[in-house]
C-alpha cells in the first residue's frame, strides 16, 4: 500500500476524503520516487481508489516499473478514503476539535489515544450536521469490499504482489486493525510512503509502515 503523492489539501491541513486537490510538484516527486523503489517489484495487480490523486500516483508508479506487465490500476470508490461528509475540505484540526471537544479530546490524537481511529470517526459523524460522514461500521464495509475485490481476483497466486495506492487515514485504520499494536498511529504516513500487508485467506498482517 502506497500514500499517494502530496496534495494542495495536504499543504492547507484540510480534510481530504472524497473532495479532491490535484498533486503539487513536490506531490508529482513521491510518485517518481516511489516509484524508483518499487520498479524492480513485479506486480500481479495494481488497485486505487478512483480519486485523481491516487490514479495519477498509481500511473508514475507504474510507469516506473521495469518487470510487471501491469499498466493501468483497477480503480474502485471501494478504496477511497473515509468520507467526511460536512467537514469534506475543512481545516483539519478545526474538524477534530468540533468532532472530539464535546468529549473532551480536543485533537484527534487525543481521540486515537485515548480510544481509537474507529472512536475518531464515530466522533466525527456525530458532530456532522447532516450526518453525512462515514462512521466506523459505514467505513469498513466499504472498504472491505475492496480488499474482496482483490482477494476474489482469479489470476492472483500464492505469493503475487499486488499495489494499492491508498490515503493517510485509510492507512492509519488498517494498520490500528491488523498492526498487533506494533506500530505509532498517531503519526500520520508520508506522502509515497510504503505500508507493507500479508493476505493469507482472511488472516491480513501488517509487516511493515511508513517506509
Amino acid at each position: 500500500m502506497v500514500r499517494h503523492g502530496q496534495t494542495y489539501f495536504n499543504i492547507y491541513n484540510k480534510l481530504q476524503g472524497w473532495s479532491n486537490s490535484p498533486l503539487t510538484d513536490k506531490g508529482m516527486q513521491n510518485a517518481v520516487d516511489t516509484g524508483e523503489k518499487l520498479k524492480n517489484t513485479k506486480f500481479a495487480a495494481a488497485y486505487c481508489s478512483d480519486t485523481t490523486r491516487a490514479e495519477e500516483t498509481a500511473r508514475v508508479i507504474l510507469e516506473k516499473n521495469q518487470v510487471s506487465d501491469v499498466k493501468q490500476p483497477t480503480t474502485s470508490m471501494f478504496f477511497r478514503e473515509e468520507f467526511y461528509g460536512y467537514f469534506e475540505g475543512n481545516d483539519m484540526d478545526q474538524s477534530w476539535y468540533l468532532a472530539g471537544a464535546p468529549h473532551g479530546l480536543p485533537t484527534f490524537k487525543d481521540i486515537v489515544e485515548k480510544y481509537s481511529i474507529g472512536q475518531a470517526k464515530d466522533y466525527l459523524k456525530a458532530a456532522d450536521p447532516f450526518h453525512q460522514a462515514e462512521n466506523n461500521d459505514e467505513y469498513w464495509q466499504r472498504l472491505n469490499q475492496g480488499f474482496d475485490l482483490i482477494k476474489n481476483n482469479p489470476t492472483i497466486k500464492d505469493g503475487d504482489n499486488i499495489l494499492l495506492i491508498s490515503h493517510g487515514n485509510t492507512l492509519l485504520s488498517v494498520v490500528e486493525r491488523y498492526g498487533e499494536g506494533k506500530y505509532d498511529i498517531t503519526k500520520r504516513p508520508a506522502n509515497g510512503s510504503l505500508t507493507k500487508l500479508a493476505f493469507d485467506g482472511d488472516n491480513v498482517k501488517v509487516t511493515a509502515y511508513n517506509e
